[in-house]
């Protein structure tokens, strides 16, 4: 394990889970200000933009794969939206004994005061109970069922492998096609379908913006820093942000960075329950694992750094 693997794995171990208000704050000032008449698809795309354009993004000491959640590892964000905590909630994750997540009282004063007064009566639970019978609510009451996704978005998802042969620009090309192949003439559905669209193709700009501010970030840390090593591993982080995800990933290197992009992006924008993962990660990366040691940019030690860096990621 390298010195970096040691520093970052231990900072990611030694940080005490929080909450944090920051995407509870930002959505909140989306739904409140936001009054332009759109469609659902489309304005679910704007609150995903509006995310992107305000969370914290930071690069931490060493790290060789860039991006956060939440504003600091394991600063973990709400989802007022779908579940808006209680301030009995806040109490439970604060106090609990297995796997508390620390509430500030600056955290429980953000809630009392503007989270949980915006949203009460507008989640998506809240939706969801006050459309159900009360033998429903009888049976829920009593333990018959316990969840069922009204607290979270679908889970237990598996991303294929597109995004190692396309990159956003190639998706919205294709979006393209779509939009000038419908037909409104004889498909009574063809408005939804474009709205679903022009929600793709909103979402694929507002992650490739995220990677940029990344890159902007990158090369702004390479100014400042005299280490020769380090400076050059930030200009090649602002390079790796700029090509992907706009573009599909040229090594293997690009290819976590391509991945870990795409799931700060799902996991931002509705909560999954951190149930979103790789897949075949193994067989994804094989090409460029291949390609890298036949051209002689890639070593099997930095290989296993960089999947380090990777997995510590996970753990933030």
């Amino acid at each position: 394990m390298s010195k970096r693997i040691e520093y970052l794995r231990k900072q990611s171990i030694e940080a005490v889970p929080s909450i944090s208000t920051e995407r509870a704050e930002l959505i909140t000032a989306f739904y409140r200000d936001f009054t332009t008449p759109v469609s659902v698809p489309v304005q679910r795309a704007l609150v995903f933009q509006y995310l992107l354009s305000h969370k914290s993004i930071g690069i931490n000491f060493g790290e060789l794969i860039v991006g956060e959640k939440g504003p600091a590892p394991k600063a973990t964000p709400t989802y007022p939206e779908l579940c808006c905590h209680s301030v009995q909630d806040l109490d439970i994750l604060h106090n609990r004994e297995k796997i508390p997540f620390t509430v500030r009282p600056e955290t429980r004063e953000i809630y009392i005061h503007g989270i949980i007064p915006f949203w009460k009566g507008k989640s998506m639970r809240e939706r969801i109970f006050n459309a159900m019978t009360p033998e429903w609510q009888a049976a829920y009451e009593a333990g018959i069922f316990t969840e069922f996704m009204e607290q979270r978005s679908p889970g237990h998802t598996v991303l294929d492998d597109k995004i190692y042969r396309k990159g956003m620009v190639d998706f919205k090309s294709d979006i393209q096609e779509s939009l000038d192949a419908l037909n409104f003439f004889d498909d009574p559905d063809a408005y939804h379908k474009q709205e679903e669209l022009k929600a793709m193709a909103i979402t694929a700009d507002a992650l490739v913006m995220f990677a940029h501010r990344y890159a902007a970030l990158a090369e702004e840390k390479a100014i400042a820093v005299s280490d020769s090593q380090r400076k050059a591993e930030l200009l090649h982080i602002g390079d790796m942000c700029k090509h992907v995800p706009a573009h599909a990933p040229r090594d293997f290197w690009e290819a976590l960075q391509y991945y870990w992009f795409v799931h700060l992006g799902v996991t931002t924008e509705l909560n999954p329950w951190d149930s979103f993962t790789p897949g075949k990660l193994d067989q994804h990366l094989a090409p460029f694992y291949t390609q890298g040691l036949q051209d002689g940019t890639l070593t099997r030690e930095k290989a296993e750094e960089l999947l380090q860096c990777f997995w510590i990621k996970f753990n933030n």
